[in-house]
């Protein structure tokens, strides 16, 4: 199946893709990683492995709505069946996201519908939370509030960091996002108006739990 992967930053979740890809793990072939950043190390991560890059730069545009039109022009020229937000830094139009509706995963570094938006690690540990986490969702045109497809969870232990707590929950995001994107890629995994559906069954409204997974649902 074909994809397009955005991103804006380091792309460790990106690498967690292509090693899936490659393993024979992951039946996707990345068309394009696209990134708004010239800088971005993940479009050294791509060319290491042979895959196309681009970058838009948001900084060449007037406004959110050109750079979200001309993003979308450089993405469907690829014409992916799904577009994967992996670390892409941008808060996204409502015609953008409603253009690929159904059709594009974002992971998030929380435990959904908590901490929504930034520094998410900062205010897991401000709020004292017992356990943390990442949560892949699909985009809707409320930030990080599109239905919930799988999460996993961290424990806070006592005297943890932001940074120590970050790096935990990054290893999570590298096995649930190869997952949500495998389900998706064999047919399995499909959003239906608010909800999600996971061989053609109502996920529930907090999403599958990694750790309770299946074999049947992980095959």
């Amino acid at each position: 199946m074909p994809i397009v992967v955005l991103i804006s930053g380091s792309g460790s979740n990106l690498q967690a893709i292509i090693d899936a890809m490659q393993a024979g793990e992951l039946p996707v072939e990345i068309r394009a990683v696209i990134s708004n950043r010239t800088d971005a190390y993940g479009l050294e991560r791509a060319r290491a492995a042979g895959i196309h890059t681009e970058v838009v730069d948001h900084r060449e545009y007037a406004g959110r709505e050109a750079f979200d039109r001309a993003l979308q022009k450089t993405i469907d020229a690829h014409e992916p069946a799904l577009v994967v937000l992996a670390g892409f830094m941008r808060i996204l139009t409502h015609e953008f996201v409603e253009h690929y509706m159904g059709r594009m995963l974002n992971i998030h570094p929380a435990l959904l519908p908590l901490f929504p938006g930034l520094n998410t690690h900062e205010r897991a540990l401000q709020e004292a939370v017992k356990q943390h986490g990442a949560t892949v969702h699909f985009v809707t045109t409320e930030v990080d509030g599109g239905p919930l497809v799988l999460s996993a969870r961290v424990p806070v232990r006592p005297g943890d960091t932001a940074e120590g707590l970050a790096a935990r929950v990054l290893e999570q995001e590298h096995r649930i996002y190869p997952q949500a994107i495998r389900w998706f890629a064999e047919g399995r995994l499909q959003m239906q108006y608010d909800r999600v559906l996971l061989d053609e069954k109502p996920l529930p409204t907090t999403g599958i739990d990694f750790a309770e997974l299946t074999t049947d649902q992980t095959r």
